[in-house]
């Protein structure tokens, strides 16, 4: 679709020119022959190819005269041709040489990115740290906590099964009202503070609540702590990831915006080293592993103010210079600046014809009415369950008590838990290349299945003798290695997809989905673990997990498409794909071609890619998903 109005509403009622549609035009890209509704071709296209040239500089200069940003008209000229055809920019007479050399640079260094978008990414981290931290002051607590307001679970003794409940709420308290609450103010919050006032709002809550943590003189006024924390859990991880994916390129998009999960381990990681280093303080150990949290919020709430607000969330406003000013400072040139704010309010305008105007619950609702929504929402819905089917969170909010439950003390439980955070953390870094080299979805299909035999070889290592120095050992050893298998796959890819696949119009509702999806099963499995294992016993609790991955293994193969490299625009034509075309071509070409090709070793085997990217898509074309 070109530049030109059309059926777009540009009005807005703060005398801003936001992005609208009346919900009139057609559904289909103008030229392509591509529909957003049910792309059955997989075909991925770009809106500005097959536009002559004086056409597309006249749309720009309309543009320009639009938005009041004629000092720049020359640039945007530019920024068009490149953003019309990224693979001919050598050809472009039009172009400096310090232009050109920079779009080269975008391929062969993709990771020389300006400071800002650095600085961007690191405060995104800290909210991950955040997080983290968060999540473990319970684990250690646990230990005794409840012996002090006198709701530990005793086997025998009168109140044990409601004692064993009240634990698990205490701990599942933040991931209730997460779900609940937190997520869902997300959306609302981002309209009217934008990504950066959310986060500010997010840290808020997560320091004073954690505060009043320590401070609790009962367990319910602890619970009530807990549930207010939830609230700035959700909103932050509704909306960091999305903040992050919406400032990188898409070509290091993966790497960057993963960092949440890289983070969040460190935050679990610190979180343990802290419950570690007050353990002997007595009987206030406890307040200080739940208070201890407060330390990375203090850094969140300073950092945001420095970071540049998202363009795409300035250009869904219709505050285009302000969201040319973002891009200038998280590009390494005016041009790349010009070329995306050119580029994805091309996009962005097909995106409104499909759309149309919408409120709140609207969203929500068009979430699973609309095909291209609902498959984004199913694929990442899946994704988020699957981060609490592999069975994390029964060692990341439970360690302590399963390492005492295996023989370890209060110390040493500790101790072990500290070598778990440790693992997760080190070995979340491998995925800050592979998850855009061998894709979202590759790291998935890898990891699932060495995380069950992992997790049920920790089972059945309860079966040796408590006597034997092996038993906590090997016990630790198989945590340590599903550890090592969670955190370059299902640790990152979820939240990372999760921010990418819904379109700009759906995003903060899409991602409150899924997020809240995450959480609320991380509260049943947080209310839940403690009666499972007092019923099933921890090995088999650990069993059950265990083929909870392979289930979820299954979905992820059938629903879960790939999106490496792809801008967050082009994923439109990616999620317009039929849900049975996806399904039908992994089971009947993509499974057949993974069995000659690796069980076989046929090494002339073959695999017609799904997806079929036209020529001029976006600024990496280097690769094109085949599964």
């Amino acid at each position: 679709m070109s530049f030109e109005k059309g059926n777009a509403d540009h009005s807005s009622s703060d005398g801003e020119k936001e992005l609208r549609y009346d919900g009139s035009g057609a559904a289909e890209r103008q030229g392509s022959g591509v529909d957003l509704k049910k792309n059955l071709t997989a075909r991925i296209v770009n809106p500005l190819a097959g536009i002559p040239r004086d056409t597309l500089l006249r749309q720009v200069d309309d543009f320009a005269q639009e938005t009041d940003m004629n000092d720049i008209l020359p640039l945007l000229h530019r920024g068009a041709l490149v953003a019309q055809d990224p693979a001919g920019f050598e050809a472009m007479d039009e172009l400096e040489p310090s232009e050109k050399e920079a779009l080269r640079n975008e391929i062969t260094h993709k990771w020389r990115q300006p400071l800002a978008l650095y600085i961007t990414v690191i405060t995104c981290s800290i909210g991950a740290a955040v997080q983290g931290w968060d999540q473990t002051g319970s684990n250690g607590a646990n230990l005794s906590f409840p012996k002090e307001f006198g709701i530990e679970p005793v086997v025998g003794e009168p109140n044990y099964n409601r004692n064993d409940w009240l634990v698990g709420l205490v701990n599942a308290g933040p991931y209730i009202s997460s779900a609940l609450l937190g997520c869902w103010m997300s959306d609302p919050l981002n309209n009217y503070l934008g990504r950066r006032g959310t986060i500010f709002f997010s840290a808020i809550f997560c320091f004073l609540p954690v505060i009043g943590s320590a401070l609790a003189q009962n367990w319910e006024q602890l619970l009530v702590c807990r549930l207010l924390l939830g609230i700035g859990m959700g909103s932050k991880a509704s909306t960091v990831p999305i903040y992050a994916a919406e400032n990188c390129p898409a070509p290091i998009r993966g790497g960057l915006v993963m960092s949440w999960q890289m983070w969040t381990a460190f935050g679990i990681f610190l979180g343990f080293c802290a419950n570690l280093a007050v353990v002997d303080t007595g009987a206030i150990a406890w307040r200080l592993q739940f208070g201890s949290a407060f330390i990375p919020a203090i850094p969140l709430m300073i950092g945001i103010y420095f970071c540049p607000e998202s363009p795409r969330w300035y250009i869904k406003k219709g505050r285009y210079q302000k969201a040319y000013q973002s891009l200038c400072r998280l590009r390494n040139t005016p041009l790349q600046a010009a070329r995306d704010l050119v580029y994805i309010r091309a996009l962005l305008i097909e995106e409104a014809a499909i759309i149309g105007k919408s409120n709140y619950v609207t969203r929500f609702i068009e979430l699973f009415t609309i095909p291209r929504n609902r498959r984004a929402t199913l694929a990442s819905g899946v994704v988020m369950i699957a981060q609490q089917m592999c069975g994390i969170n029964i060692i990341a909010f439970y360690s302590s008590t399963v390492f005492v439950q295996a023989g370890a003390s209060g110390k040493e439980a500790l101790l072990a838990s500290f070598g778990f955070g440790l693992v997760n953390f080190v070995f979340a870094w491998p995925a800050v290349k592979t998850i855009d080299t061998y894709g979202r979805r590759t790291l998935l299909l890898f990891t699932f299945p060495q995380m069950a035999w992992t997790l049920l070889a920790a089972g059945f290592s309860f079966y040796i003798p408590k006597e034997s120095r092996a038993h906590l050992g090997m016990v630790a050893f198989f945590i340590f290695l599903f550890a090592a298998f969670y955190s370059p796959g299902e640790g990152p890819v979820p939240f990372t997809y999760s921010a990418e696949v819904f379109p700009l119009s759906h995003r903060e509702v899409g991602m409150a989905w899924a997020v809240a999806t995450c959480l609320f099963w991380s509260a049943v499995l947080s209310l839940t673990f403690p009666r499972m294992v007092s019923t099933f016993t921890i090995t088999g609790a650990f069993g059950f997990y265990a083929g909870l991955n392979v289930l979820a293994l299954v979905l992820i193969f059938f629903f879960v498409p790939e999106t490496k490299q792809r801008t967050l625009e082009e994923l439109d034509q990616v999620f317009a794909v039929p849900t049975r075309t996806h399904a039908s071509y992994q089971l009947t070409k993509a499974l057949p071609y993974w069995f000659k090709r690796h069980i076989l070793r046929k090494k002339n085997a073959t695999l017609k890619p799904l997806y079929n990217f036209d020529a001029a898509v976006g600024p990496s074309e280097k690769t094109a998903a085949k599964m």
